[in-house]
């Protein structure tokens, strides 16, 4: 019978890999990225000689543009909006992901002009509206229009896709 050990306490360069290793392998924001190097720093302990210092670890990463909030908003902005969600649900995200103001205008511009596009395969995906078999009966359209609203839709285009005949889709023209 073997027993784990433990892994070791970590120093400057150990915690320098491991921030590599994790950016390497993930999209990531600077505040999930500290929140990482902090779990860490938790989990594994601290034994070098001068206290560690994730912050500046962090800012570092960042002038070497392996870690650029602004492109991870854009990026993640677009893969929300792929997958059918509105900008509600989106600015949530990147709020969530510690994302500043300052770094989501193109995000959200982006996420502006895909808005249509995003319901159009939100309502596809949930085979809602236009591509629903039949109309729904009033208390399915009220649940279909409840699961626009939680994916980040306004409520106005939530009605419009969910009250569309099935085979028809809503014209993005008309307001």
């Amino acid at each position: 019978m073997t027993t784990k050990r433990p892994p070791s306490a970590l120093d400057e360069d150990r915690l320098r890999e491991l921030a590599l290793r994790y950016v390497g392998r993930f999209a990531t924001s600077r505040a999930k990225l500290l929140a990482y190097i902090n779990r860490k720093l938790q989990e594994r302990g601290w034994q070098g000689a001068a206290p560690p210092d994730p912050a500046g670890l962090v800012e570092r990463l960042c002038e070497l543009r392996y870690v650029d909030d602004s492109s991870y908003a854009t990026m993640k902005s677009a893969a929300l909006s792929r997958r059918g969600y509105g900008a509600r649900r989106v600015a949530q995200t990147l709020r969530a992901d510690g994302i500043a103001e300052s770094d989501r205008a193109e995000a959200d511009t982006q996420t502006q002009n895909d808005s249509w596009t995003a319901a159009d395969r939100f309502a596809r995906r949930k085979r809602i509206g236009p591509y629903a078999q039949a109309q729904p009966d009033p208390k399915q359209r009220e649940k279909a229009i409840a699961a626009f609203i939680r994916a980040g839709h306004s409520y106005d285009t939530a009605r419009r896709w969910t009250d569309a005949p099935p085979g028809e889709p809503p014209d993005p023209s008309e307001s």
